[in-house]
């Protein structure tokens, strides 16, 4: 696996972008998406050294929001995502939400999945 993306939940995209661009060098923002898989509006900053953030609003993030929490999962990216699924669930983790497809990520497969490192999203490239 590869670190992909930091995932951060937030009450408004267009705030958070505002307030990112404050103290980040953002060299693309990808348009914000509703995924109805994910039940969420999803939009991709990445910044000038490449580390994305996707900022996550909607349904799916409403009750860590509630409780002020905003990092919402880490991203890694895998060759195989029902292989890294097995191995991570022979180590420990249990699968949250089964692949299915993600509008963001131009219909590639992500799960989720909790682990030692928090909720994971893995994403098949």
């Amino acid at each position: 696996m590869e670190f992909h993306h930091i995932g951060i939940a937030t009450e408004n995209i267009d705030n958070s972008i505002t307030k990112l661009k404050k103290y980040f060098d953002i060299k693309e923002i990808s348009d914000t998406v509703f995924d109805a898989n994910q039940n969420a509006n999803l939009c991709m900053l990445t910044l000038s050294n490449n580390v994305k953030i996707e900022l996550i609003n909607g349904e799916v993030v409403r009750n860590i929001l509630k409780k002020r929490q905003y990092l919402y999962h880490t991203c890694y990216s895998t060759n195989n995502i029902e292989k890294t699924i097995e191995d991570l669930v022979s180590d420990g983790a249990f699968l949250v939400s089964s692949p299915k497809e993600a509008i963001l990520f131009g219909n590639k497969k992500v799960a989720f999945l909790m682990w030692d490192l928090g909720l994971i999203e893995l994403v098949e490239e």
